[in-house]
């Protein structure tokens, strides 16, 4: 059998008779050799003092936002609770480069980022409270429901910024992912049509090192998780996920460059979950203590505050209005928590479809029996 090389046919190498050129050069699209840094370089002098004690603040108040709503999940108060400890200075940055137009389609554990959207915590947290689908209004605050299937948040928010575009409107999403969620078809589907349409989208994978319980290296063999773009067409950007200015300057830079039309960029965040999974989950089953305490010396909020003193940008002050300003959250978290909802079963079947289902009248029809029935059990 002869093994035809068809390399240097027609002049052009390494392409089969008959194919196009690539269509992309695929080096500008490379990630960075090395993770963006911000902190400890002298990239941080640059930066805005008013944004970066702001980007403090938020850490502070979404540090004890996540203490606080874990606390009130072993109090019953809430069924679930995907803590994004650790992980804070990719939540607030997410928020805080997006303009009020632009949208966020967060997934379950981004309920900080929505917080941080400007979303009331006790909303934000209906959903793992049980209580409703969503407890926000998704048009009103510009942000999607929390999304706890992994990836399938991906798609939607590339079609609401195709349509977008089409009307004319300046408007970028922003969909924030695990490293779990970049082995899901949907993750591959949507930076597809993404790449194909230059959809106005930027997508945040904020790898924290596990899917559950599964170590990224069992689950992808790709250099980094910002590789992943290249095969797609658009650029991919790695970023210290722990160095809040470095994680906003990288999105605000990959925001902006999707609303002037340079269409959609992956973001890899290394960062990490301190906490468990959730509240269900044992952590100590598959990582070491030495390696979570690695992590805590890497903490964001200690490498903000650290570095923020050295510039003469943060005080004693500061840092104790920050603080205050947190345990006021968390005191009106646990006051409006302590409430049992009152909650309307019929509920449940509002806002699932535009025209109900044949199904889902069917479900609504048995439901409304069985309340009927007990109702008039107890009046007996």
């Amino acid at each position: 059998m002869t093994v035809l090389d068809h390399r240097h046919h027609a002049g052009v190498p390494g392409w089969l008779p008959g194919a196009t050129a690539p269509r992309t050069d695929p080096a500008p699209l490379l990630p960075d050799p090395s993770p963006v840094r911000a902190l400890g370089t002298p990239a941080l002098e640059k930066c805005d003092p008013a944004l970066l004690r702001e980007l403090y603040r938020r850490l502070v108040v979404g540090r004890r936002y996540n203490q606080q709503a874990t606390t009130l999940t072993k109090q019953g108060r809430l069924a679930v609770y995907p803590a994004s400890t650790g992980q804070e200075a990719c939540q607030v940055a997410a928020a805080l480069v997006l303009g009020e137009d632009d949208w966020l389609f967060p997934s379950y554990r981004d309920t900080l980022a929505v917080v941080s959207r400007g979303v009331d915590p006790l909303e934000a947290l209906t959903l793992l409270r049980g209580s409703a689908h969503t407890g926000y209004d998704p048009r009103a605050s510009r942000t999607a429901p929390l999304c706890t299937p992994l990836a399938t948040q991906a798609p939607h928010a590339v079609g609401l910024a195709h349509a977008a575009r089409l009307r004319g409107e300046p408007v970028v999403a922003l969909a924030m992912l695990g490293d779990g969620g970049t082995s899901e078809g949907d993750f591959h589907e949507a930076l597809n049509f993404a790449a194909v349409l230059n959809a106005p989208v930027v997508f945040l994978v904020q790898n924290n090192g596990y899917a559950i319980s599964v170590p990224l290296s069992a689950q992808s063999a790709a250099p980094t998780l910002a590789h992943k773009a290249v095969g797609y067409g658009m650029p991919g950007r790695l970023v210290d996920g722990n160095d809040a200015p470095a994680v906003h300057a990288v999105l605000a830079e990959a925001v902006e460059r999707a609303r002037a039309g340079g269409g959609p960029t992956l973001v890899e965040a290394l960062t990490y979950r301190i906490d468990a999974h959730t509240n269900a989950d044992d952590a100590t089953r598959y990582r070491t203590e030495p390696e979570v305490a690695a992590w805590r010396e890497h903490d964001p909020i200690l490498l903000m505050e650290r570095a923020l003193r050295g510039l003469g940008v943060l005080d004693d002050r500061s840092v104790q209005e920050a603080a205050d300003e947190a345990e006021a959250l968390a005191a009106r978290m646990r006051a409006e928590f302590h409430a049992e909802p009152e909650l309307d079963p019929m509920s449940l079947f509002a806002h699932v479809f535009a025209e109900p289902t044949p199904q889902l009248r069917e479900q609504a029809a048995q439901l409304a029996a069985e309340l009927a029935a007990e109702a008039e059990v107890a009046d007996r």
